[in-house]
Order: C-alpha cells, then structure tokens, then sequence
C-alpha cells in the first residue's frame, strides 16, 4: 500500500465504524465535480437536508429539559411521541429517493467513511455520490465520497472501503451518534444472549 492510500486509510479509521447492514446508493461522478463545497451543496437533494436539520433540532429542543428533572417527564415524553411522528414521515420522504438501480449493500459505516458490497465495478480513485440509508434511526445522510480501496470476497462480490470527501460536520455527528448508538444495542443484545445461555446451562 502506498503512502498516499495509507493516509486516506488512516482518515477512514480517525473514527469509530462499525459493522452494521444498510442501504447505500452510490452514483459515479465527474471529477472535476468534486472540488466545490458549494456545488456539493448545491446538488443536496431537499429531502436530506430537511431531515437532518430536524435531527438537530429536535436534540437542541430536548436537551434542556433533560436537565429540569421529574417535572418535565411528561413535557419530554410528549415532545418525543411528536418527534416520532415527524420521524415516520421524513423516513417516508426519503425513502423515495432510495433509487433500487443504484442501491448497494453497506456493511460498515462510521463518522469516517463507508463500506459497501457490489457485483458491479466500481474502481479505486472514483469519486461517488452517496444516499446512506439507516432505517432503525430514520436516518439518511447525502455525501460525497472517494473509493480508496476494494477487497474481492469471491467472483462476484467486491467490498469498497470509501472515505467521505464532502459530508455537512453536522451529518457527519449524525453518524458518528448512530454509529454509537448501533454499537449500544449490539453489546445489549450480546449480553441478553449470554444472559440466556448462563440460564439454560444450570
């Protein structure tokens, strides 16, 4: 590996992944294309900017009243069923735009980049468009990425390591906090198992 793929290596592994299934879309696209932010931002699709401002805010809504204590439980648990149901209809609208022609499978992802599986080929160095889709967070993230690697499984299947080139700071805490999130609920659910399994051994 050459000096130059291993630092792109190291920006993917500054933060925390983790292996998690997802939909990703992922759009080859023109080179010079990827110098301006602005145009990056420009080519954001409303859908994804709607939905992560109401991330955003519905965490700066419910972190103070964290800090009232018992008298604002009722106030939060309202604030939160109707924060569900924004929820629900912002995973609908983005839905829409998970196109299935460009839908590949993600395995890990992270505050640093992605990894996703394809049978079409895709080549180290591409730029690409992603629709990150994460549906037990309705959550969906719209970036711009760089291939730096590809490891083949068989004949079929390679796996693309892809480090983000232009993500809002914003989305990219989003990931970050669903990352840790994922991560949570996987030690539960290892511990619940071995939990279970302590049990029927006595």
């Amino acid at each position: 590996m050459s000096e130059h793929s291993e630092n792109k290596s190291t920006k993917f592994d500054e933060f925390f992944s983790i292996n998690y299934p997802f939909n990703v879309n992922a759009t080859i696209i023109d080179t010079d294309a990827t110098h301006s932010y602005q145009a990056f931002m420009n080519a954001m699709p409303m859908p994804f900017k709607m939905a992560s401002e109401i991330i955003t805010l519905d965490q700066a809504a419910l972190r103070p009243l964290q800090t009232i204590g018992s008298v604002a439980g009722q106030l939060v648990e309202y604030l939160h069923h109707q924060a569900q149901k924004i929820d629900l209809l912002v995973s609908y609208i983005l839905s829409e735009q998970d196109n299935e022609k460009q839908r590949y499978q993600g395995t890990h992802f992270g505050g640093g980049g992605v990894i996703f599986s394809s049978k079409n080929n895709f080549i180290v160095g591409q730029f690409i468009e992603l629709k990150i889709f994460l549906h037990d967070d309705n959550c969906a993230i719209y970036c711009c990425g760089e291939i730096i690697s590809a490891s083949v499984e068989n004949d079929e299947i390679t796996h693309y390591k892809v480090i983000y080139h232009h993500i809002r700071e914003e989305d990219r805490e989003i990931l970050v906090r669903c990352s840790l999130h994922q991560q949570s609920k996987q030690l539960q659910a290892l511990a619940q198992q071995r939990n279970d399994e302590a049990a029927n051994e006595k």
